[in-house]
């Protein structure tokens, strides 16, 4: 038999009987017109529909993120179909090993997707365990866990989750806004590649080498000659082929290596290959103890950039470096922390894991900074989230280490969250820059207090060098040029670079609406508006304002207004799916 490995998508109508027998050919249209949007879907994230039968719709997905995508996207596109609204339909998906019969797939896991269905509410989504673990650190959502239970047919439990609200900017979510880029070579660049462990590896190897491979990429990012892909662009590749990546991503050299801890010493092996021929520049293998691994990142920084743009300059990459961690332990700590840290989006649980972890780490070593400045990230997105405590531990860590940039970027964050302070957050998004020259997310994210400060123009320069940067950057962070086009009037612009967007968020749909208002397109922008909602059911004019921090008032009442034309309420009417 021919098998595969699919995510498996069931959409299906609600009600669909008991509406036939009232009027047969107004209920059938509705139908049709609710499995033609999924379908469009289907399409729309790279799947293909299979199979269908009455009322329902089966389709398949080499990608578990583009199935979910897909989901996401028909059931709020149910809220601005004529006659149908989110509740119109119900979703499973599953991830399974399938048998295809010519254009069909049949089997266990194809059923397991159907009783999904069956098992969801009108407008829910749910999904297997087995599917969620595939897309649980790139999810573009939250998701509530509904616990094991016993479907039709099955002699085994499922674990099932469901689908909540798209979550918000994420720094660590990797949610690819095009699929693959090809871009002209760029001179000085160079990618890095996530580090390798054993098959055999722990836990604690893989974060080790995750950890390693991200403070590889930040120190490169300190020499302004060097041209560095980022870390999102590196893993959204899924290849080590030098050509591939450097006809993707438009560099000249790619680094890559391997790690293994051996007791408290930790062997670092690395390559340098050039890209237009995979020919071998050099390699090295280096094993010492861990606080001297970590100073050893600088001999390779200098050592790439020797080779790649003829520059040495180990005194420059020093006087900027982060502070590194004194002991191996305390640096396991934390990237425990960030492991959990980047699923914070899923559930509360996992953000007060992450703040466990951090504050292992900083027990096990005071003088790190890092690990302060992560748990304020993590922080701020539970209920008790204090304004003021975390404007003291930031300062905390700026005293510990005043050269990390993501710190300064939070810190400028705050002083507008806390103090209204536009001039003070200018000065720590200006330095976050120059210690990160090249880092794209710092780059993009700094694009967003510009949004604010009202000067739009710098923020869609810095946008354009983050996307040269990094091809892949996340939706998240390429959405703040709409939120610039926006705020310079260039209205259909914002609108039609929203609608591009590989992945539409709260954010991008609330300033189309905004958009179309402002081009006296109201029943767009109420369409608009209702395909939010149905993705969030608390977005809320509360929720605008919480977010768009910009400086000039009479601005941000403009957009509220518009917005409220295209009916946002001002304060929640339902709770958020989650």
């Amino acid at each position: 038999m021919d098998r595969k490995l699919a995510t498996i998508l069931v959409g299906d109508y609600v009600g669909s009987t008991s509406a036939m027998e009232q009027n047969e050919e107004s209920a059938l249209s509705q139908v049709m017109l609710g499995l033609k949007l999924v379908a469009r879907c289907v399409e729309k994230h790279h799947g293909r529909v299979f199979n269908s039968a009455g009322d329902a719709l089966l389709a398949e997905f080499d990608s578990p993120v583009n199935g979910l995508k897909a989901a996401i996207e028909a059931r709020s596109g149910l809220a601005s179909a004529q006659g149908l609204t989110p509740q119109s339909m119900r979703f499973g998906l599953h991830l399974a090993d399938v048998v295809r019969v010519g254009d069909d797939l049949r089997g266990d896991g194809v059923n397991i997707a159907a009783r999904l269905q069956q098992m969801a509410e009108p407008g829910e989504i749910d999904v297997s365990a087995a599917l969620f673990n595939h897309v649980r650190r790139v999810s573009p959502c939250a998701f509530e866990d509904r616990g094991e239970h016993r479907l039709k047919g099955l002699d085994e439990a499922i674990h099932i989750m469901r689908v909540g609200a798209s979550v918000d900017r994420h720094g660590f979510q990797l949610a690819p806004t095009i699929e693959a880029p090809r871009t002209k070579t760029k001179p000085n660049s160079i990618a890095v590649l996530p580090f390798s462990t054993s098959r055999l590896a722990d836990e604690d190897q893989e974060f080790l080498a995750e950890g390693l491979t991200e403070d590889l990429i930040h120190y490169m990012s300190l020499i302004r000659s060097l041209f560095v892909s980022s870390r999102t662009a590196s893993v959204a590749l899924q290849t080590d082929d030098p050509k591939v990546i450097g006809d993707t991503l438009g560099v000249r050299y790619v680094l890559s290596g391997s790690v293994r801890k051996l007791g408290s010493r930790v062997r670092l092996s690395v390559t340098l290959t050039r890209t237009s021929d995979g020919g071998l520049v050099w390699s090295e293998r280096i094993q010492r103890p861990f606080d001297e691994v970590i100073d050893a990142l600088d001999d390779i920084v200098a050592r790439v950039a020797a080779t790649v743009s003829g520059r040495i300059d180990h005194e420059a990459i020093s006087a900027v470096r982060m502070k590194p961690p004194e002991n191996m332990t305390a640096y396991e700590y934390y990237l425990r922390g960030l492991e959990q840290h980047r699923m914070g989006s899923i559930s509360d649980e996992n953000l007060l894991a992450a703040r466990d972890w951090f504050r292992k780490s900083q027990e096990a070593d005071p003088n790190f900074a890092r690990p302060l400045a992560m748990d304020v990230c993590s922080w701020s997105n539970l209920e008790d989230f204090d304004l003021v405590a975390a404007e003291e531990q930031l300062n905390r860590a700026m005293q510990l280490d005043a050269a990390d940039p993501e710190l300064h970027r939070i810190l400028g964050t705050l002083q507008i969250r806390l103090n209204k302070d536009y001039d003070a957050s200018r000065r720590h998004h200006e330095r976050a820059m120059q210690l990160a020259p090249n880092d794209a997310y710092i780059l993009g994210r700094c694009a967003a207090f510009y949004v604010f400060d009202g000067q739009p123009e710098r923020a869609l320069e810095l946008l354009e060098r983050a996307e040269a940067l990094d091809p892949f950057l996340p939706v998240w962070i390429v959405e703040e040029r709409v939120a610039a086009l926006y705020a310079l009037g260039r209205f259909a612009e914002a609108n039609e670079e929203a609608r591009s967007l590989n992945f539409q968020t709260r954010r991008s749909r609330l300033y189309r609406a905004a958009s179309r208002v402002a081009r006296d397109e109201v029943e767009r922008a109420r369409e608009l508006v209702s395909e939010a909602l149905a993705d969030d059911p608390s977005l809320s004019g509360e929720y605008v304002k919480s977010q768009e921090l910009l400086r000039e008032t009479d601005k941000l009442d403009a957009l509220l207004d518009r917005l409220r034309l295209a009916g946002l309420p001002d304060t929640p009417r339902f709770e958020a799916h989650r």
